[in-house]
């Protein structure tokens, strides 16, 4: 018999009335047993929002019947134990089932803080007086899980991260991992923690626990990993052709942990710092590889060169002159077109002051007749002008012939009427300028002066002007004495 069925029969014989003694034996020998409660776990820690059950048997003397069996929370002295069943924060959680004779087994379902309490069992007999209440009774603790982890952890080391509840769980718990809410199959067993070997950067996220067979997952904690920066994207906005006077944008961004510090290089310059790079009104001095630098404590790292290629329009356009622009008639000067552009300039358009029309195109042009030519210079974004430069065609001087001829005729016809000749000569060549500078000359060696028909031919001297030839410049200069008396000296110089 224990202490307690002990117990309640003493303070039943102390406060019954008096009976002969053999009535009292009598009573016991019926007992039987006597009265009592056993429970299996004095103490349970449960998990929040889980099942609970409570094991226990209850004994009561032979000829006793069971009027009332019920739960109720630690009673209180002075106060009439309450029944669970009836109760409105129980009645739907709490279900029965023990067979209400020796089984007194119940489950609480969805426990919460507020469950944690000591429950005990009672029951009451047919006997008068015959009460009982098995205390101490079982005592109910209501946990949930966190998971422990350090806040940071670098890339190749070991970390640990523990599930944790406030109490050990009753039963065998098999705990079950979670990683961004997707389960870590590979990680079940009855160990409360979750180790990871040389952690890698996949390995950040969320992490939350469970126990196998519970619906409960503990808040998740977030396992940062720490690393260097890698996996740079360097993009250019607009994408397309940049021109000149364009807004231009440059990102750059990398993957690391903690965020890196950003700079920009034009070339080996640092020209910025962020993850933005803005220029404005783009010129071509902009033009060049640009590259980003990510660093944070755990290292650096350089972007690929991104080059920027500006698009402008022909500028600085001027003209060279190929030699001097003094040129003797007959001859020509090649000018040429030069500009600063990109794409580089292609079409090259040559004009004269004065005139609206084209003279030439190409970059290079050949000048035959005095003047001040300029040339432009197009590509797709426009085009400039160059300033005009001076082109002077120098008129050579008599040839040998020429002054044979004028010395000759004088001599021969004397005063006005030598006068008269020289004059025609002067003004045929005169003419034939003027007519030089209306067209070009197609052919070079065209005949420069046409056979001069004298009235008198009184030597065969005159015999042998018919048509004269220019000499080469070396010799357009070359003169002729007048005094040659002998003929055959000058037809020599004539030939």
């Amino acid at each position: 018999m224990s202490f307690n069925t002990i117990y309640v029969l003493l303070m039943s014989v102390r406060m019954a009335p008096r009976l002969p003694l053999i009535v009292l034996l009598m009573i016991h020998g019926v007992s039987g047993a006597g009265l009592g409660v056993s429970y299996s776990h004095s103490h349970i820690c449960a998990l929040k929002n889980s099942s609970v059950i409570m094991s226990c048997t209850y004994t009561y003397p032979t000829g006793h019947k069971i009027k009332k069996v019920f739960w109720t929370k630690g009673p209180v002295k002075g106060v009439e134990p309450p029944d669970l069943s009836e109760d409105p924060e129980y009645s739907q959680r709490l279900q029965y089932l023990g067979d209400k004779q020796q089984n007194c087994t119940i489950r609480l379902s969805h426990v919460t803080q507020k469950d944690a309490h000591m429950y005990c069992f009672r029951f009451i007999t047919d006997k008068p007086d015959a009460v009982w209440i098995g205390r101490p009774g079982v005592t109910l603790t209501v946990t949930d899980l966190q998971v422990e982890s350090p806040k940071r952890v670098t890339e190749g080391d070991s970390v640990r991260l523990t599930c944790k509840s406030s109490c050990a769980l009753t039963d065998g718990a098999t705990f079950i991992w979670y990683r961004n809410s997707q389960p870590l199959t590979e990680r079940r067993d009855r160990n409360n923690q979750l180790l990871l070997q040389s952690v890698r950067r996949e390995d950040a996220g969320r992490y939350s626990c469970a126990v196998h067979g519970h619906t409960y997952i503990s808040p998740a904690a977030h396992l940062s990993v720490t690393y260097p920066p890698v996996n740079h994207v360097l993009s250019i906005s607009p994408s397309g052709e940049i021109v000149e006077g364009d807004s231009v944008t440059l990102s750059c961004s990398s993957d690391s942990n903690p965020p890196a510090e950003i700079s920009w290089f034009k070339g080996g310059t640092i020209v910025g710092s962020g993850r933005i790079y803005s220029i404005s009104n783009i010129s071509s001095d902009h033009s060049g590889e640009y590259k980003c630098k990510s660093r944070n404590k755990h290292g650096e790292k350089y972007s690929d060169a991104v080059t920027l290629n500006i698009m402008y329009p022909p500028r600085s356009v001027s003209v060279f002159i190929n030699g001097s622009g003094e040129i003797v008639e007959g001859d020509s000067v090649t000018l040429i077109c030069s500009s600063d552009s990109n794409p580089p300039a292609l079409n090259f358009s040559w004009f004269k002051e004065n005139q609206s029309s084209a003279v030439g195109s190409g970059q290079s042009f050949s000048a035959l007749q005095s003047g001040r030519f300029y040339c432009e210079a197009h590509n797709q974004h426009g085009s400039q002008r160059s300033d005009a430069v001076t082109v002077t065609v120098m008129f050579r001087c008599f040839s040998s012939v020429a002054v044979a001829v004028a010395a000759a005729v004088g001599v021969l016809l004397g005063g006005a009427s030598g006068a008269s000749v020289m004059y025609i000569c002067l003004n045929k060549r005169m003419n034939r300028r003027s007519a030089m500078k209306e067209s070009v000359i197609s052919d070079p060696n065209e005949d420069t002066y046409t056979a001069l028909e004298l009235k008198s031919t009184t030597s065969d001297l005159y015999d042998t002007l018919s048509t004269v030839h220019p000499r080469p410049p070396g010799d357009s200069c070359t003169t002729l004495d007048p005094k040659h008396e002998n003929p055959s000296i000058n037809r020599k110089m004539l030939q």
